[in-house]
């Protein structure tokens, strides 16, 4: 008997407990409130919210857009051509005068082998290099460090455009106050920029072309930016300074990675001049024991495939140095 109503009264608690823990607890564990909580969030929202949220989906869909269409362009412009490139080398010259101009350095160059002994096929090889190799490698010269400049003058020219529209002046007489003061190239490409849209064509699509005349990531952005502000509008003060941080921040970075790099650099300059550097030593001293290389056909074999072993060094080297970002 003791037994059966310790166990009824086991049960009887247990029930009580159960239903304390379901209806009691929740009140005072704060679970009702949380959840009286969630459900106002999950109402519906309302219709001004959602009219923001749709207009804010249009103009992500059309700097999408955008996007697309610049990529678009670019990718259809893989070939660039020679007139294309001598602009931005910075050169005035017409196609037809630097193929002139790239003549006149192969017959000098090819009549200088072949007066210092190098024969008709030296002549025939060192034309071909200094008359096709030399004039390119000036331009990309001249391309790098024009580029170098004017991503030098980007970022504070950036400022003065954001400065100027906080004071109240209009996109297009910003650009040209810093056409007016910028140095060059900065200035060059700038008064493109206005003369391009002098004659009709939108602003955006103006400052998009710059990236044509300037190949570099930097005036692609800003094209980017000033595309998407003429098409699908926003705060172009606040977008032209976070470009500006933007770029500074690419130039820092830019600046980090060589100097972390400079080591790496000097070790690929000291293992690729040594062994020009011993040749020529060994050939001041004892000229007769390294005349081999170039008098022999063996030794002009061994000579060749050492030069060619040395350039494809010294390209994987450079590779591995180098770093876009």
């Amino acid at each position: 008997m003791n037994v059966q109503m310790l166990a009824l009264a086991f049960l009887a608690f247990t029930a009580i407990g159960g239903l304390a823990w379901v209806f009691v607890y929740p009140m005072l564990s704060g679970e009702k409130k949380a959840e009286s909580r969630r459900a106002s969030i999950a109402r519906p929202e309302p219709a001004t919210a959602r009219q923001a949220d749709k207009s804010q989906r249009s103009r992500r869909e059309q700097v999408e857009g955008s996007l697309k269409e610049l990529e678009a362009r670019r990718q259809k412009e893989k070939s660039v051509p020679l007139s294309t490139r001598i602009g931005q080398a910075g050169l005035t010259l017409s196609v037809q005068t630097f193929w002139i101009a790239s003549g006149f350095v192969a017959v000098a160059a090819g009549a200088a082998a072949f007066w210092m002994g190098g024969g008709l096929l030296g002549g025939v090889g060192m034309a071909f290099a200094a008359g096709f190799g030399l004039p390119r490698w000036v331009l990309g010269y001249l391309k790098t460090k024009r580029e170098k400049a004017f991503l030098k003058a980007l970022p504070d020219a950036v400022d003065v455009i954001v400065r100027g529209i906080k004071a109240g002046l209009p996109l297009f007489d910003s650009i040209k106050v810093v056409a007016a003061d910028a140095s060059e190239p900065l200035k060059s490409e700038f008064l493109a920029i206005i003369e391009t849209q002098t004659i009709g064509m939108p602003l955006g699509e103006a400052c998009a072309r710059l990236y044509e005349r300037m190949p570099v990531p930097e005036a692609n952005f800003f094209g980017i930016v000033i595309a998407i502000q003429q098409k699908s509008g926003g705060n172009l003060s606040e977008a032209l300074g976070n470009l500006s941080k933007v770029l500074r921040d690419r130039k820092k970075m830019a600046e980090k990675i060589q100097a972390m790099s400079m080591e790496a650099k000097a070790s690929a300059a000291i293992i690729g001049s040594l062994p020009p550097v011993v040749m020529i030593l060994v050939w001041l001293t004892t000229p007769e024991y390294i005349a081999l290389l170039w008098t022999h056909p063996t030794g002009q074999f061994m000579l060749l495939a050492c030069v060619c072993w040395m350039a494809i060094g010294v390209m994987v080297m450079k590779k591995m140095i180098n770093f876009d970002f």
